[in-house]
């Protein structure tokens, strides 16, 4: 996958040593990252490392308790619900749907503030650009797993917003179906908006993303371009792994076993 090349380096979102709870538990411990207009920031880390909580502290979904975050220069407290749905996407972990509406009726829920058909239209564009314009009006509750994930991504990539943010979106996909999503967040990166990721396969991450952020029991670890992010010394201490990149065809590989 290519990466955006002749963009200005805009910053969309920044986090500045942030710090989050949930319940008495740390979550994130001082956490600064930033993502600019035209790049694909991945975040990676093994299970409760913290990554979902530091996309939701930038959806401003999770309260902080300490720290300063940033959406296109401005503080996120100072922005209004609606300014804020108009400055970001968001693409949640969770993929359940709770009424049966047809795909393109809940694609065209990321266009509110757009009249009916305008939605509908730009519904009908997404769901075809993710590959499921054949769904477009059947009932979400009959269709699967992965169907289901291709319609969210559809209503995220509606909101037509410059920073999308993305928890998990490929998580028990099918491997074509994950390259999809990942070829539609890296075409919107090359198209000059900014992508938050989150995501457990590093082999992807390194071939999607233009930096790595490595998050460790809620702190950022490393914050570089994908195979120095992901550094042996790095694969090991957090990720218990003895690896090592190999160049393929499509970007590089990862051959690693278990640190013994």
């Amino acid at each position: 996958m290519a990466r955006g090349a002749g963009v200005a380096a805009v910053s969309l979102l920044s986090l500045e040593r942030v710090q989050a709870r949930l319940s008495k538990a740390v979550v994130l411990d001082g956490v600064s990252l930033s993502v600019a207009a035209g790049e694909v920031v991945a975040l990676c880390g093994p299970n409760g490392a913290g990554k979902s909580s530091a996309i939701r502290v930038a959806a401003g979904l999770l309260a902080t308790t300490g720290g300063q975050i940033r959406l296109g220069g401005a503080d996120i407290v100072d922005l209004s619900h609606r300014q804020r749905a108009q400055r970001f996407a968001y693409l949640p972990q969770e993929r359940r749907i709770a009424w049966n509406l047809p795909a393109v009726e809940v694609a065209a829920l990321g266009a509110p503030f757009l009249s009916g058909a305008d939605a509908l239209a730009r519904a009908r564009a997404a769901l075809d650009e993710v590959g499921a314009g054949h769904l477009a009006d059947r009932g979400v509750a009959e269709m699967s797993g992965g169907e289901r994930a291709r319609v969210l991504l559809a209503r995220a990539l509606v909101v037509d917003a410059p920073l999308l943010l993305a928890d998990e979106p490929i998580a028990g996909l099918d491997p074509d179906s994950q390259r999809l999503v990942l070829e539609r967040l890296r075409a919107r990166a090359d198209d000059g908006a900014g992508v938050l990721v989150s995501l457990h396969d590093l082999t992807l991450a390194a071939t999607v993303a233009d930096r790595i952020v490595v998050l460790d029991r809620g702190r950022v670890v490393a914050d570089a371009p994908p195979i120095q992010a992901l550094s042996p010394a790095v694969l090991r201490e957090v990720f218990g792994l003895d690896g090592a990149w190999i160049e393929g065809p499509d970007g590089p590989l990862l051959a690693a076993r278990r640190a013994q």
